[in-house]
């Protein structure tokens, strides 16, 4: 690759619509100094000296969409309390349609509080509920969603599951079947309890825990042979196209069942891994949609969850960074 071609790929991003559908958070950050220990309990005390709410989970997935450049439609099922409007909100300011957010009383707005010392986190707090949806919230989710993409035709689709209820098993084949009816990538970052139910998908993106869990295999080798079995084992029950596997230090790894690799991770000063995997599936999506390259989009998604990795914190990617950095690591 040159300069050129990287450029096209991020010049092209721009005129990609992404959908994300899945499970919102709230990140919470509270930063402050521990000088003493309490004397009512052997525990730091933490003076706080700044509060922050960030976009987590499918909705940190579609910040990074957003970021990279792209127009994004995010699409959940949140509780109508204070948090969901605080979530609301800064998906409003980041450019991030919320037309597609569906309100519950029956649920809470998920929310991870972290509490940072010196760059250090010494506890978190979470709340939430992980209650499928109820019936009178899951049709009109579903109706909703299905309406939009026939109106809107969206480039690509992305499933972020984190297990708190909104991608019932209803939910994810309705939205997949209608997705393959009108062309649209569908890309998935799944979890352990729907593993098995993103049939017929792009791109399937699991990560090492979630592939040993959801298979129920131990793994005991990581290298492409092994996970070449792997992604047939997988194929025989999803019948997707890609897969696309994280790998932690070691990298990710792709199978297109036409060629197959591991693609080692580039050397980081690592701070913290908080959000990476939806950094990850957001460039890996996009650049996919570009390009239907998929050797490429694991090399550039790979160094995107790298960069991010550096950060404090749940944090999108930078556009500019990363096409800087695949300058010089692809060019």
């Amino acid at each position: 690759m040159n300069k050129n071609d990287i450029a096209k790929i991020f010049e092209g991003i721009h005129r990609q619509h992404v959908v994300v559908v899945g499970d919102v958070m709230l990140d919470n950050y509270w930063w402050g100094e521990v000088e003493r220990i309490s004397p009512e309990a052997p525990v730091p005390i933490v003076a706080l000296k700044r509060r922050e709410s960030r976009l987590g989970g499918a909705a940190n997935v579609a910040l990074n969409c957003r970021t990279l450049g792209a127009e994004v439609t995010l699409a959940s099922v949140l509780g109508d309390d204070s948090d969901g409007k605080i979530l609301t909100q800064l998906a409003n300011e980041a450019g991030i349609n919320t037309d597609l957010l569906l309100y519950s009383r029956n649920r809470a707005t998920t929310t991870k509080t972290r509490v940072i010392s010196r760059n250090q986190q010494m506890m978190r707090l979470d709340n939430e509920m992980n209650d499928e949806l109820y019936v009178d919230e899951e049709h009109p989710f579903i109706d909703m969603v299905l309406r939009y993409l026939q109106r809107v035709k969206p480039d690509v689709l992305i499933f972020e599951d984190y297990n708190k209820g909104v991608l019932k098993e209803n939910v994810i084949k309705r939205i997949t079947a209608h997705c393959r009816e009108i062309g649209i990538i569908v890309a998935v970052d799944p979890k352990k309890k729907n593993f098995l139910t993103y049939q017929d998908v792009t791109i399937f993106k699991p990560n090492l825990i979630e592939v040993r869990e959801g298979l129920h295999v131990n793994l005991p080798e990581i290298n492409t042979k092994e996970l070449d079995k792997i992604h047939e084992k997988l194929k025989e029950s999803l019948q997707h196209e890609v897969t696309f596997i994280t790998l932690s230090e070691k990298g990710v790894y792709y199978n297109n069942s036409a060629s197959s690799s591991i693609i080692p991770t580039h050397i980081r000063n690592i701070s913290d891994v908080s959000g990476a995997g939806d950094t990850v599936i957001a460039t890996a999506s996009l650049v996919y949609a570009i390009t239907k390259d998929a050797g490429l989009m694991a090399e550039i998604s790979n160094i995107a969850g790298g960069l991010v990795c550096e950060e404090v914190g749940v944090v999108p990617i930078r556009k500019e960074l990363l096409e800087k950095e695949c300058e010089r690591l692809l060019a």
